[in-house]
């Protein structure tokens, strides 16, 4: 197979597209709207494995993914998403957090808009990225699923009830 292909996984918080090569996934996003059918490639492994581990992560049983990523971007946005995959499981950090972890603590605005750029949720967890005071800034996929996002790991690994 060549090319990039997706497939559609309804989630519990909203259907989420998957696209990607045979060789690593490209986009997980939500969807408001759907244009397009929902519909799977059956026989793309790599879409059904990344499929199977967004079960497991919405189930509780997976705190950290296999599957593998690329996303087109510059090297800062690169050394962002990278950063992103470095935050626990559990675990927030702030902008000013992210952008001192890239060792500028000058470049909080480009470390955001990185973050805004990517094109992996959940498996590049630009969701645990919150603001300075700890309130829940930003995020594509609408602040409603980060909260729930943060809730659902925050119950998972700690056993409580909310975060925010």
């Amino acid at each position: 197979m060549t090319g990039t292909t997706s497939t559609y996984y309804k989630s519990p918080i909203g259907v989420v597209k998957i696209s990607g090569t045979a060789n690593y996934i490209s986009e997980v996003i939500f969807l408001d709207s759907i244009d397009e059918p929902v519909a799977s490639e059956d026989n793309h492994l790599l879409l059904n494995e990344c499929v199977e581990e967004l079960i497991q992560y919405f189930n509780g049983n997976r705190l950290s993914f296999d599957i593998p990523v690329h996303q087109k971007g510059t090297e800062f946005q690169s050394r962002v998403w990278g950063e992103l995959i470095n935050i626990k499981y559990g675990k927030t950090v702030s902008y000013m957090d992210l952008a001192k972890r890239l060792g500028d603590p000058n470049c909080i605005r480009a470390a955001a808009g990185s973050n805004g750029k990517n094109q992996v949720c959940i498996i590049v967890p630009c969701h645990r990225v919150i603001g300075s005071n700890q309130s829940l800034v930003g995020y594509a996929g609408g602040l409603w699923r980060k909260r729930w996002l943060l809730n659902h790991e925050n119950r998972v690994a700690h056993g409580v009830q909310t975060l925010f």
